[in-house]
């Protein structure tokens, strides 16, 4: 029998070994639990096999497959229609990342409603603010002047 590795590092992820794959991919920045499932399927690689017990050309071909997703549809993808190139591509680990921030960047310089809101530092999807959001101060219960109130 083979010997399980401690630690897989699988597309920029440390992954801990007694992990299954389908686990351990969850744990990649930019996939799905959707998409996980299906690079397990695509890659002919179970569900339920141990991380630690991969060779090397399997977690390689994990990684071109994460990467370039070829055979899995493009509606798993999490950048479609890509605004720069009009592709549908499928981002991991840094790449997602920085398109994120570069993305943020252009809807502050466009001064869109969202750019406006991540600038000021407050929700951009539409959630109420009375109560949460105080960004720092802090607000008490007020007292009435005379005592009791009633």
């Amino acid at each position: 029998m083979t010997e399980l590795k401690g630690i897989v590092r699988i597309a920029d992820a440390d992954v801990i070994g007694t992990k299954t794959l389908y686990y351990a991919l969850r744990k990649v920045t930019g996939v799905s639990f959707m998409m996980a499932n299906a690079v397990c399927i695509t890659s002919g690689l179970g569900r339920d096999t141990l991380v630690g017990s991969l060779s090397d050309d399997q977690v390689k071909k994990i990684e071109t497959l994460l990467k370039n997703p070829n055979g899995i549809p493009a509606w798993l993808y999490n950048r479609r229609k890509d605004v720069d190139t009009g592709l549908d591509k499928h981002l991991i680990a840094a790449d997602m990342k920085l398109q994120t921030e570069f993305d943020i960047k252009i809807m502050k310089k466009n001064k869109s409603f969202k750019g406006i809101r991540h600038s000021m530092g407050q929700p951009v999807r539409g959630q109420k603010t009375r109560s949460h959001f105080r960004s720092g101060k802090s607000i008490g219960v007020k007292k009435t002047k005379g005592g009791k109130k009633g």
